[in-house]
């Protein structure tokens, strides 16, 4: 099943089968107990139009214990800050590369990249979907409940987050449920597009509606990169969405607690919570690495 993926674009969780994300699931897992040095002599070119900790240290470390070498590009350093094309970009790092990581706004731009690069592509983030954070926490799922099924809810804003979680629950078989406030629902694209693949999800404006039950209660920033003259505005909208302990007790008892990190503990979740026995987030963070370092040997 891995070999079939050799060579390919790694942009969203929709484009993989069932099958094939378990098979990157069980590859992580293997890596993380034991490093091979499966990449010697891989180079990752890695280009930023937006800030990280986890994405960019992640697949850095991944590269370095499978035997290969990242390489680090802000769009300052290379000629995509002074207005080269991305698909000129593209070919020429398909010269020198053997896979590119892109963490930026516009999906248009990584689709683009992919289009005409000749090297595997990954989304390491987009404004519309980030499915290497959505493959970590399918790992971080399965290591805590053995299986992926039962519910999922996500709170707060539906960005490219909840597109994430949403593809990766459609391909799984698990039941996702959504609550947002009015403005600020998930993606109509993503939704109709996991609708289309079978899942089972529910949009709400009611955060106790979409937590009954869940197994998983996930959450994000209210502001995200790039919003940040939205900030008081948002925090008036999401009044009300904060995961906090009693929100936690309306979930299944062995429900656990994810979010992608950055954090603001007081806003869209409790310091009870986050630090809290139901919290994983520090599990989920490191499992950004197994998960990329299956994605980065499966297609380079």
């Amino acid at each position: 099943m891995l070999g079939s993926l050799k060579g390919r674009d790694f942009l969203s969780l929709k484009d993989f089968e069932r099958e094939e994300i378990l098979s990157l699931l069980d590859l992580a897992v293997k890596l993380r107990e034991n490093n091979q040095l499966l990449l010697k002599d891989k180079v990752l070119g890695m280009i930023f139009a937006k800030s990280s900790t986890r994405t960019r240290i992640s697949f850095e470390v991944g590269m370095l214990q499978l035997g290969g070498h990242a390489i680090f590009l802000s769009e300052r350093d290379i000629q995509l800050g002074r207005g080269e094309t991305v698909a000129d970009t593209a070919r020429v790092l398909s010269r020198y590369l053997d896979g590119i990581m892109i963490r930026t706004f516009a999906q248009s731009d990584v689709d683009e990249l992919a289009k005409y690069a000749s090297i595997p592509v990954i989304n390491g983030l987009t404004d519309f979907d980030h499915p290497c954070q959505g493959l970590a926490d399918l790992l971080t799922i399965r290591d805590n409940f053995g299986v992926l099924n039962g519910k999922l809810a996500f709170i707060g804003d539906g960005n490219n987050m909840a597109t994430a979680l949403i593809f990766a629950a459609a391909k799984v078989g698990m039941e996702i449920a959504i609550a947002s406030p009015s403005g600020y629902e998930p993606d109509p694209v993503a939704v109709r597009v996991a609708k289309n693949l079978g899942a089972s999800i529910s949009v709400t404006k009611d955060p106790k509606e979409a937590v009954k039950g869940a197994y998983v209660v996930y959450t994000d920033v209210w502001t995200s990169m790039g919003q940040e003259k939205e900030t008081e505005l948002r925090k008036k909208a999401f009044n009300g969405y904060q995961v906090d302990k009693k929100l936690m007790e309306l979930a299944d008892k062995k429900a656990i607690f994810l979010h992608c990190l950055p954090a603001h503990r007081g806003e869209e979740v409790s310091a009870e919570v986050l630090e809290g026995p139901q919290s994983r987030v520090f599990d989920e963070a490191e499992n950004r690495l197994h998960a990329q370092k299956a994605i980065l040997a499966a297609l380079l």
